[in-house]
């Protein structure tokens, strides 16, 4: 019975200091963006209008910081009992430092769920919408919502999309048709508009290459005979960090049947997918500073070494990211390399400390 109490003591401890460093993050961000947006201000855009512009966007700002103020609160919270000798007398008491460890590692399973759910169904939805009600206000109904673009495959067809509106017109439509090395057609229209049940090309030049020569023709219609449907080509123009897991999966199966590397959208899934680890790698280097080598230091010294890890993690995940791409190694050792970092880092200041 009394263990349990110690547990959940030092759970309600931990879970509060990422709470209160989580709001803190995402109130300095609102503030700062707020403050930023304020010169776009204008026309049909107002200030209560770039307030709830940047409200919408706060779920995905919340997993975004979740990492920094998981580690950050871990420090906060454990190192503030090791001042109040707290810890010291749980360990009086016969707790070892593998189950305070656990104690303290019980509120990511909450906060876990909490960042699951955001990411697969919350933050897509929040931050598609965020950015075409934005356009929309700025710019009037239909306005460009994503300007990715690029270059996608579909069997023998290449395409290039200029971008993709709020209403799910795709502005800009190029196709190459090939019979194997041989280029067989191009097309060019100015947009395609969905018609419930398949796509219409508008504004259509369509160049045809034959032994004899080439044949053009000018159409103002024609019909886009192809299996990507608007959800799709959402998430082929969308950026990719703000996809679900789900789709990002999808998207990964998706270029990979066409033949094509799919290292973006699996380096994005595993960072989710991994979350726990990561996030549990990060509460125990936080541990390792409160019961290591940094014990005797002050509390502001224990943070600011906090943070230096947490910018290095992040920093050496977004170098191994092109890395994967460059060398050919697997997205999820670009994930795992950091936290096994992290894990490895932990676990030896603690055995210094034992």
């Amino acid at each position: 019975m009394l263990a349990d109490r110690f547990d959940r003591y030092l759970a309600r401890n931990v879970l509060g200091a990422i709470l209160v460093v989580q709001l803190v993050l995402l109130g300095l961000d609102l503030v700062i963006s707020f403050i930023n947006d304020l010169n776009d201000v204008e026309g049909g855009y107002s200030t209560l209008d770039v307030l709830f512009y940047r409200g919408l966007q706060l779920p995905w700002r919340f997993y975004q910081y979740a990492p920094v103020a998981v580690l950050i609160g871990s420090l906060i919270g454990l190192g503030s009992m090791a001042s109040s000798n707290e810890l010291t007398v749980i360990r009086a008491a016969g707790r070892s430092l593998t189950r305070i460890l656990w104690g303290a590692m019980k509120p990511l399973i909450l906060i876990v769920a909490i960042l699951l759910l955001i990411a697969e169904f919350v933050s897509p939805r929040t931050e598609q919408f965020a950015k075409a009600w934005r356009l929309e206000q700025m710019e009037g109904a239909g306005a460009v919502l994503s300007e990715r673009g690029g270059w996608q495959r579909e069997g023998d067809d290449y395409y290039r999309f200029g971008a993709i509106r709020a209403d799910d017109t795709v502005v800009g439509v190029t196709r190459y048709h090939f019979d194997g090395q041989r280029l067989l057609s191009a097309t060019q229209a100015s947009r395609a508009v969905w018609q419930g049940d398949h796509w219409e090309l508008e504004n259509v030049d369509v160049t045809r290459f034959t032994e004899s020569g080439t044949t053009s023709r000018h159409a103002p219609r024609q019909a886009w005979d192809t299996s990507l449907s608007p959800a799709q080509l959402n998430r082929l123009l969308r950026p990719v960090d703000s996809q679900a897991p789900s789709e990002l999966w999808a998207y990964a199966r998706y270029l990979q049947s066409q033949g094509q590397a799919a290292t973006q959208p699996l380096l994005y899934f595993w960072q989710k997918l991994l979350l726990p680890l990561t996030l549990a790698s990060l509460v125990l280097v936080a541990a390792s500073f409160v019961f290591g080598p940094l014990r005797s230091v002050a509390a502001g010294t224990r943070v600011f070494y906090g943070v230096i890890v947490g910018l290095s993690f992040k920093y050496l995940q977004d170098l191994l990211a092109p890395a994967s791409t460059l060398f050919g190694f697997s997205p999820v050792w670009a994930v795992l390399a950091p936290t096994l970092g992290c894990v490895a880092l932990g676990l030896y200041l603690l055995r210094r400390s034992g």
